[in-house]
């Protein structure tokens, strides 16, 4: 099979120790080996409300699918370039946006895929 890449936008929510809001995110898709699929997932979420809400490296997203997917800041701060790693939380000098990541190797099939990450239906998959 051709390995392919596709994005597409969902909306869904973040869940950060109980409380939730909505939230856009990214999935990027490419063909994995066999039938399986790499998903990459990316969004952005207000700095000042992640801290508020006790964030400190990880958050759970819940994507348009209902799947709850946990996405992770990767420590790096950006506004200054330097990794500040201070147990893995957010430095409240950061960025005023926070980029939280996942990575998704669970689909092995179109059908597991179209079910967890509706938002990619119509994206050319296939």
């Amino acid at each position: 099979m051709e390995n392919y890449s596709v994005k597409a936008d969902g909306n869904g929510a973040i869940d950060v120790n109980g409380q939730v809001s909505p939230v856009t995110y990214t999935v990027s898709l490419r063909q994995g080996k066999g039938q399986s699929y790499e998903i990459d997932i990316r969004l952005m979420a207000p700095r000042d409300w992640l801290l508020q809400r006790g964030f400190e490296r990880d958050a759970v997203l819940v994507s348009q699918g209902g799947a709850r997917i946990p996405v992770y800041h990767d420590g790096v701060n950006h506004h200054d370039g330097v990794n500040h790693h201070d147990k893995g939380r957010l430095d409240p000098v950061a960025a005023i946006s926070i980029e939280l990541t996942a990575r998704d190797n669970s689909c092995i099939s179109e059908d597991d895929l179209m079910r967890k990450f509706p938002e990619l239906d119509g994206a050319g998959i296939g």
